[in-house]
C-alpha cells in the first residue's frame, strides 16, 4: 500500500483558481503521453506517486488519452484501486471530451449525446463516482454553444462532476460560453489552452477575458513539446519524443528561427544559473492569471526536477524584458 510523504504539502505552492474556492498546485500532472500501452505500468505508478509526494494533487486526463483511446483512464482506474482510493479526497481529478473517441456521428465534438455518454464512460474507466472537473475539449462549430454548455451544466447537477471547464476555446467563443454558464447558474471554473514561450496566442485576448471574468487558467505544453528543454539544439536525439512518437511534435516545427530563439533563451537561463525548462515554466507562471502549468513526464525524476522551480528566484523585470526581446 502506498504511503505518501508526510511533508508533501510543504513542498508545493497552490494558487486559487479564478473566483472559486479551489486551489490548484502551480504544477499539475498531465496523463497525456505516458499513460497508455506504450509505458510500463510500474512507471505509470511511480510517476503518480512521485507527483503526489511533491504536493501535486491535480491529475489531468481525457477520454481519448492513450494510446489506444481510453487507455490512460483505464490505467488510472487500476491505479485508483491500488493506490489512490484512500486519498481520493486529497486529489483533484479532471477529464475531458470533445475529440474523436468512438466511430459514428455521436463519438466526437460537443453534442449533449456525446458529452453525457463520454462522462459516463470515463467514470467507469477511472473507477470513480465523480470527477472534480470535466472539460469540453474543443469548441464545436456545428453545435450551438447553448447545447454544449447545457450538457456540462447537467453533468454538474447530476453529481458526475463538481466543476466544468473549457479547453482550446478562443476569446469570443469563451465569452459566449461564459454568458450561457452564467444564465444557467453553473460557473466555469477554468480554461485549458496551449501556452509557452514559443506559442503566446492566448495573450491576444484570451487572458484578458479570463482575468475580467475571474476564470482560472491551466496551460498545457508549457515546454512546447520539449523544444524548451534544449534537447533539440543540436538536432533530433534518437531517444526523443520527436524521433519516437511524433504525433504531436513533428520535425517540421524545428525551424531555424525556433532553434535560434531557444538558444538565446538558454543564454538567459544560464545567466540565472538555471536550466532552460525551469525558466520556461517560471515564465508561463509569471502572471497570476495562470493558475497552473501542466507538466508531462516519462520518468519520476523529471517531476522532482521540475518542482525545483519553486525555490528559484522570481524573474526580474529586466529578465522579462530580455525574454520578450528574444521572442518578438
Amino acid at each position: 500500500m502506498f504511503t505518501p510523504a508526510e511533508n508533501r504539502y510543504e513542498q508545493m505552492t497552490y494558487r486559487r483558481c479564478g473566483n472559486s474556492g479551489v486551489k490548484l498546485p502551480v504544477l499539475s500532472l498531465g496523463l497525456w503521453h505516458n499513460f497508455g500501452n506504450i509505458t510500463p505500468y510500474a512507471t505509470q505508478q511511480a510517476l503518480l506517486r512521485t507527483a503526489f509526494d511533491c504536493g501535486i494533487t491535480h491529475f489531468d486526463l481525457a477520454n481519448n488519452y492513450g494510446p489506444p483511446y481510453g487507455e490512460a483512464e483505464r490505467n488510472f482506474g487500476r491505479l485508483m484501486d491500488e493506490d489512490w482510493r484512500p486519498h481520493r479526497d486529497e486529489l483533484f481529478l479532471s477529464t475531458k471530451a470533445g475529440y474523436d473517441m468512438w466511430p459514428g456521428p455521436y463519438g466526437n465534438w460537443g453534442s449533449r449525446k456525446y458529452l453525457i455518454s463520454s462522462i459516463d464512460q470515463s467514470l467507469k474507466r477511472m473507477r470513480v463516482d465523480y470527477v472534480d472537473l470535466f472539460y469540453h475539449h474543443r469548441p464545436d462549430p456545428d453545435t450551438p454553444v447553448e447545447e454544449t454548455v447545457g450538457a456540462l451544466d447537467q453533468i454538474v447537477r447530476s453529481g458526475k462532476a463538481l466543476y466544468v471547464g473549457l479547453s482550446n476555446y478562443g476569446p469570443e467563443q469563451t465569452e459566449a460560453a461564459l454568458r450561457e454558464f452564467r444564465r444557467l447558474g453553473t460557473p466555469c471554473l477554468i480554461h485549458q489552452p496551449r501556452y509557452s514561450m514559443l506559442d503566446r496566442h492566448i495573450e491576444n485576448g484570451l487572458t484578458s477575458v479570463l482575468r475580467k471574468e475571474r476564470v482560472g487558467c491551466i496551460v498545457f505544453q508549457p515546454l512546447a513539446g520539449g523544444m524548451l528543454t534544449g534537447k533539440y539544439l543540436e538536432g533530433i536525439p534518437s531517444d526523443s519524443r520527436m524521433a519516437r512518437d511524433n504525433r504531436f511534435l513533428k520535425p517540421s516545427s524545428l525551424t531555424d528561427d525556433t532553434v535560434n530563439k531557444v538558444r538565446a533563451l538558454k543564454e538567459i537561463a544560464d545567466a540565472r544559473g538555471q536550466k532552460l525548462h525551469h525558466l520556461a515554466l517560471q515564465w508561463v507562471l509569471r502572471d497570476e492569471v495562470i493558475t497552473s502549468a501542466l507538466i508531462v513526464a516519462s520518468r519520476p525524476e523529471q517531476i522532482t526536477d521540475n518542482v525545483q522551480i519553486l525555490s528559484a528566484p522570481p524573474l526580474t523585470d529586466e529578465e522579462i524584458r530580455r525574454i520578450n526581446e528574444v521572442l518578438s
